[in-house]
């Protein structure tokens, strides 16, 4: 496939008067629309999909720490980290593994080629306008690694016509700093964001003590930058860049110590001091065409990396993990009249890793068809669409989802759907020294879910979700270095309940969920069967207090179910006071409770470590926007 080809045909599409010149820039500043759905601007409650939207509003209420604590609070989606802010995240949406979860920074596919997953422990909570999680396969639209579902960011927008500054610091316990500042503005035509931020932390040990190195203070810095532009040149055109580049340094633990071969008889493990030097981009640029009332064609180019380089304060070397992603997406959207819709693209994405170990092969392609239809009346609903990828190593795959929506009154809609899913293995799958597996298949999924959602009253909304996964040939990880493909079945319940109680704005999320290998019968690893969350808010005046509430159930660290992860609940709190028009004032006090425990953990010679998560932390904010 060729670039030139996709922009010559886009350069022929004929021009007509505007009707909705660039629709996703403008979505993203509305809570009731959505764009990950079907990759276009569409109002939340014609998607067929189950998808949670916090917008920049959200943000700013909830006060979360960074992007993990806010997926959090979305029902079906869990959050493995490995000892608190900075460390590895892993995101498991409605049981299946970080790796089966697509990553979109602005439409461009981020992570790493080599792991799998994307580094959201490093996206700055303060350079996102507005997160947008899809629960539930979507690789007719999207392809490989969207069976769980995808996960959209979308980076900082300017805030209206004008010119506007933001100017932000915070300090907490732990050595926790945060600085940020920022201006946008702009005009109907043009619209610009330049952000930038710092954050630091001198931590905490993350880890139970194995060797006396291990026994040190973990720290974490981040250093961020954001711009977005975005033009209208006339009635029918308009075209945009968006940048987000993150790097900085994180120290954590190694339980097991550092192989030193030179120890006789066989070499032994040795005390180590490990920690990463990285660096997380991406960049997209897009143009978009209204030609005639029926059509709207974009064109969207994409680059990501995601570097990461190992050291060791005890050794000498670092170990180099660095991958490079380039995409096109060319989108078009046929609006055929106001009952049915088509969208039609194609996408082309190639894939380089550079790392200092020996893989047998270390890049790759993939080009892709896709086309789906929409059908809106007034009895009923349906959405069909059909894929086709071509993968440089894995060959052809086809896949397809089809959805049924059924109004019942004024206030309730059923939805049932199917969706299929694929995931090509990551190199680290295929080809890690020790480790990996050149004889893996790639993981095929089938999913069936029944969606209510009902409007119980003004101002209360429910949405429940019943569903089952099937994964043939999913990658698990069993013990000693054995990578093979196995049988996973998911069965899942999940309800949110928004509702208003005494003009205090609030969100219970309750996710339910049966997650095992087929084959053994053993829960799928670092897997929770139960979690609830609770956020409540309310405004008095020019003062805003809240809290969150959350519970998880045990899970297990290792595939065998013998590795046991306990339970744990935690409380948080948070206020705020809008001190004068221009400067405010926030507070956030997280597990209250002060609560030890932990979400990740490692057995090495018969002993486990468990990666502590943040005990009770504080953090007091003074956000200050200048009227320029």
């Amino acid at each position: 496939m060729k670039l030139s080809r996709i922009a010559l045909a886009v350069a022929l599409l004929p021009a007509a008067n505007l009707y909705a010149a660039d629709k996703i820039e403008e979505a993203i500043k509305l809570s009731e629309t959505v764009v990950t759905a079907n990759r276009t601007a569409e109002d939340r409650k014609d998607a067929t999909a189950a998808v949670t939207v916090f917008t920049r509003a959200d943000i700013d209420r909830l006060q979360p720490t960074n992007v993990a604590d806010l997926l959090s609070r979305v029902p079906g989606v869990q959050i493995q980290q490995s000892g608190g802010r900075g460390s590895t995240t892993g995101v498991f949406v409605r049981g299946t593994k970080t790796a089966q979860t697509l990553v979109l920074v602005d439409g461009v596919r981020v992570g790493s080629a080599s792991a799998g997953g994307a580094s959201l422990q490093h996206l700055n909570i303060e350079q996102i306008e507005r997160v947008e999680v899809l629960r539930g396969a979507r690789s007719a639209v999207y392809g490989s690694a969207a069976i769980g579902g995808v996960i959209q960011i979308f980076t900082r927008r300017s805030a209206g016509e004008g010119l506007q500054a933001r100017v932000r610091v915070a300090a907490g316990n732990k050595g926790v700093w945060e600085r940020s500042a920022g201006i946008s503005g702009g005009n109907q035509d043009t619209r610009f964001n330049l952000s930038a931020s710092l954050d630091e932390m001198s931590g905490f040990d993350r880890t139970n003590k194995s060797y006396n190195s291990d026994a040190d203070h973990d720290a974490y810095r981040n250093k961020a930058i954001s711009f977005s532009l975005s033009h209208a040149f006339n009635e029918q055109l308009s075209a945009g860049i968006n940048v987000l580049d993150q790097r900085g340094k994180t120290q954590y633990d190694n339980p097991f110590g550092r192989y030193d071969p030179s120890i006789p008889p066989y070499g032994a493990s040795v005390p180590s001091q490990p920690y990463d030097e990285y660096a997380v981009s991406s960049t997209s640029v897009f143009a978009e065409l209204q030609a005639n009332e029926q059509l709207t064609s974009r064109l969207e180019l994409g680059h990501s990396e995601d570097k990461a380089s190992s050291y060791d304060k005890l050794f000498a070397g670092r170990d180099d993990f660095d991958t490079y992603r380039d995409s096109v997406a060319w989108l078009n959207t046929f609006a055929l009249n106001t009952q049915h819709t088509v969208l039609a693209g194609i996408d082309y994405t190639k894939d380089k890793l550079h790392s200092t170990e020996d893989f047998e092969k270390d890049s790759r392609w993939n080009q892709a068809v896709f086309i789906q239809h929409s059908y809106k009346g007034e009895v009923f609903g349906t959405q069909l669409g059909l894929r086709h990828d071509k993968n440089q190593q894995f060959g052809s795959e086809n896949t397809w989802n089809a959805a049924l929506s059924l109004p019942v009154g004024q206030s309730n809609e059923f939805v049932l759907s199917y969706a299929e899913g694929f995931r090509a293995p990551t190199f680290n799958d295929l080809y890690y020294p020790m480790y990996g597996n050149p004889n893996l298949k790639a993981e095929k999924s089938k999913s069936y879910e029944l969606q209510l959602r009902s409007q119980l009253a003004d101002t209360i909304r429910l949405e429940t979700s019943i569903y089952q996964t099937k994964i043939r040939d999913q990658i698990q990880y069993q013990a000693n270095n054995d990578l093979r493909n196995v049988e996973a079945r998911i069965n899942g319940f999940e309800a949110s309940l928004q509702h208003e109680v005494f003009a205090a704005q609030g969100a219970l999320n309750l996710s339910l969920l049966d997650a095992r290998d087929r084959k053994t019968g053993h829960q799928l690893p670092r897997v929770d069967k139960r979690t609830l969350s609770y956020d409540l808010d309310k405004q008095l005046g020019a003062f805003a207090v809240g809290g969150t509430w959350r519970l998880a159930s045990k899970s297990f660290n290792d595939a065998k179910n013998n590795q046991k992860i306990a339970g744990f609940g935690t409380m948080d709190l948070r206020g705020s006071w809008q001190a004068t028009q221009d400067l405010g004032l926030d507070l956030r006090l997280a597990n209250i409770f002060d609560k030890a425990y932990t979400r990740a953990m490692y057995n090495y010679d018969g002993k486990n470590y468990g990666y502590r998560e943040d005990r009770f932390t504080v953090l007091l904010g003074m956000t200050w926007t200048p009227n320029l």
